[in-house]
């Protein structure tokens, strides 16, 4: 991100036009498009999963710390369908984000294959590239950035707003000037929206750092992905 687009948002805070939340609860919508990766010969694996699957997320923050995490309340919504109408529910890993902004480290939980796994990882800025478009989300003003994860091979789009503290979430895209509200993957391949953001304090235990799981890097987590995704037949599962 330029210097430029730095010093813009930041000036908008001086001059008053933006008075930040520092404190409160936003909810997310996850949807992710199940069929996108599935290989064109398996369309045995097609007709079992339905193409989409939602799930309701909570990003609790205050102004040292933040959680994402799995909604208590919301359905999520997707199962797989087998032959004659019939409808297996498949249940969604467990995953937590935790941001600890004066240290600047990110913890994640990462429930895989019925495991528990604990990636520690240092908050840096990405090469974002901003854009001049706005959109209203929830009566938050948010700005457009995008960039291309060359790990992943993800195109990414997200809209941000600087009337939220920033490093907050969701989930791995904490490192714009403002917390994200939107999020668009490899269009329309994944997509975060916010569906409620909540100005309150937040009680004790609301944000609490994940402690148990098995330690491993960023890299070695998705080499053992990619190396179960082989065995699976390239299934379309999420990209971490």
């Amino acid at each position: 991100m330029s210097k430029i687009i730095l010093t813009t948002v930041f000036l908008l805070f001086a001059t008053g036009l933006f008075s930040q939340i520092k404190e409160g609860v936003i909810r997310y919508e996850y949807t992710v498009d199940l069929h996108r990766n599935i290989p064109a010969e398996r369309a045995d694996i097609r007709n079992i999963l339905p193409q989409h699957r939602t799930q309701h997320f909570e990003l609790f923050f205050n102004e040292g710390e933040s959680l994402y995490k799995p909604s208590e309340n919301g359905d999520d919504q997707g199962g797989s369908r087998g032959g004659g109408g019939m409808r297996m529910m498949m249940r969604n890993p467990r995953t937590e984000t935790y941001i600890d902004r004066k240290q600047r480290e990110v913890t994640i939980l990462q429930e895989y294959m019925g495991r528990n796994f604990l990636i520690t990882d240092t908050l840096d800025l990405a090469q974002w590239r901003v854009g001049d478009e706005r959109m209203d989300i929830e009566g938050y003003i948010c700005m457009m950035a995008w960039h291309t994860d060359t790990v992943t091979e993800q195109e990414i789009t997200a809209w941000f707003t600087p009337q939220i503290q920033p490093f907050l979430g969701p989930d791995r895209f904490v490192n714009l000037p403002g917390t994200v509200l939107a999020v668009d993957i490899n269009n329309g391949e994944q997509v975060w929206v916010a569906r409620e953001i909540i100005q309150k304090e937040i009680r004790n235990g609301d944000i609490r750092k994940p402690s148990r799981g098995e330690k491993i890097s960023r890299e070695d987590f998705r080499k053992m992905i990619q190396e179960q995704m082989e065995r699976m037949g390239g299934t379309g599962m999420r990209r971490f």
